[in-house]
């Protein structure tokens, strides 16, 4: 008999396994705390391990803005080889010598693929063509054009660790796809580069201090059942922690809840956060709305005139 579903709020922050998608894995960690709804907050390929966050219950409206957030990650590119997925489960279909690279050489490929680029997106990749994802079409063979997309790599770090080995550090916009970069350098040098290993280790405002791998949910569920997972969970705000916050009186709060507006004068208190945060639909910032005792209420927009207006609420009307 199945187990009953339950209302679980929060964030966890999953280190992913490798062999496992990030639809797969979203559906243990949903079945071992027995949420009733659950969603991931951009896919990782099943070869890469590392953060990926999973929101349950009302953390799902921020999935959104997760989907949105910068990503960080670390790579292993394997030189003199191109293969039909840009990483080596794929198929070899170029092999070329390793021209000797020094610190130069690094630096401009640095430079090169820094900014903001047009990145054409991997035949094996999720996005869809036609109604249909684009690795289902490179799995019978076939290949179609893509568009090129724009991305912009904020911070490139390129180390050589063997005479056909490199390490990467990036710090990308959402969309970046790793092994179209790590393919495009090894076409810059003329020898091709496919991606060894990859990991997620930053997410918007996540880093992987709090993460956890599956295997140790799985252990924790077994010894002492789904609560002990649940009490890992972060609350949604901490998505948004790096967004400006605004905190509203008694009245204003209350009339929020019921998705009111709030006049300028009703924050009592405001903070800047560590950036700032995005825009809605006419331009205006989004912040963080919490009441007097410190309780997340919503992701509101301040327009001109310093008016509260709640876009997203996350408390049930009182």
């Amino acid at each position: 008999m199945a187990r009953a579903r339950r209302d679980i709020d929060g964030i966890l922050l999953l280190d992913k396994p490798q062999g496992l998608s990030s639809t797969q894995a979203l559906g243990r960690g949903k079945y071992l705390l027995q949420a009733k709804k659950a969603g991931h907050t951009g896919a990782l390929d099943p070869r890469a391990t590392g953060l990926l966050p999973l929101c349950f219950g009302q953390a799902t409206k921020v999935s959104g803005w997760l989907l949105d957030a910068d990503k960080r990650y670390l790579a292993e590119a394997r030189l003199g080889v191109e293969t039909d997925s840009a990483d080596l489960d794929g198929t070899v279909i170029r092999e070329a010598r390793v021209p000797e690279l020094d610190d130069a050489t690094l630096a401009r490929l640095q430079e090169q693929f820094s900014g903001t680029l047009a990145q054409v997106p991997p035949m094996f990749s999720a996005l869809k063509q036609d109604g249909q994802r684009l690795y289902e079409l490179a799995r019978k063979g076939i290949e179609v054009e893509r568009a090129p997309r724009e991305v912009r790599i904020h911070e490139l770090r390129i180390e050589q660790t063997a005479p056909d080995r490199l390490r990467l550090e990036v710090h990308c916009s959402k969309g970046t796809y790793i092994r179209s970069l790590v393919a495009d350098i090894g076409r810059a040098l003329g020898c091709g580069a496919a991606v060894d290993s990859l990991r997620r280790v930053g997410h918007g405002a996540f880093d992987t201090r709090r993460m956890v791998a599956l295997d140790a949910l799985e252990a924790l569920c077994e010894a002492r059942g789904p609560g002990a997972i649940e009490a890992l969970l972060l609350p949604p705000e901490a998505a948004l922690a790096h967004w400006p916050s605004v905190t509203l009186d008694g009245r204003a709060s209350a009339a929020l809840r019921h998705g009111n507006a709030a006049a300028a004068d009703a924050v009592t208190a405001a903070s800047p956060g560590q950036g700032a945060g995005p825009l809605d639909e006419h331009g205006w910032p989004l912040v963080r709305v919490f009441d007097p005792e410190g309780k997340f209420l919503a992701v509101a927009a301040r327009d001109p005139q310093g008016r509260i207006l709640p876009r997203r609420l996350f408390v049930a009307a009182a």
